[in-house]
């Protein structure tokens, strides 16, 4: 799989779906195992980073609305 830093959070999904049915596959030998695993793991560790990200996005626009809500009762 070609390596694109504009991947979207769906991509990395996709790709990890089929990292894992190949690991699953009986046709995959050790040696491909091992590389799909390790690229499983990048892919889990960008997938975990855009997943923080969103979080921190989400409660900084809440923390935002919150605020104004606030404001705008006193």
């Amino acid at each position: 799989m070609p390596k694109k830093k504009d991947e979207s959070f769906e991509q990395l999904l996709k790709r990890l779906d089929e990292i894992s049915q190949l690991l699953e596959s009986e046709d995959t030998g050790l040696e491909e195992s091992i590389k799909l695993y390790e690229e499983g793991i990048k892919l889990s560790e960008k997938c975990y980073s855009i997943l923080k990200e969103a979080e921190l996005k989400v409660t900084e626009l809440k923390t935002r609305f919150d605020e104004s809500v606030n404001k705008d009762l006193k």
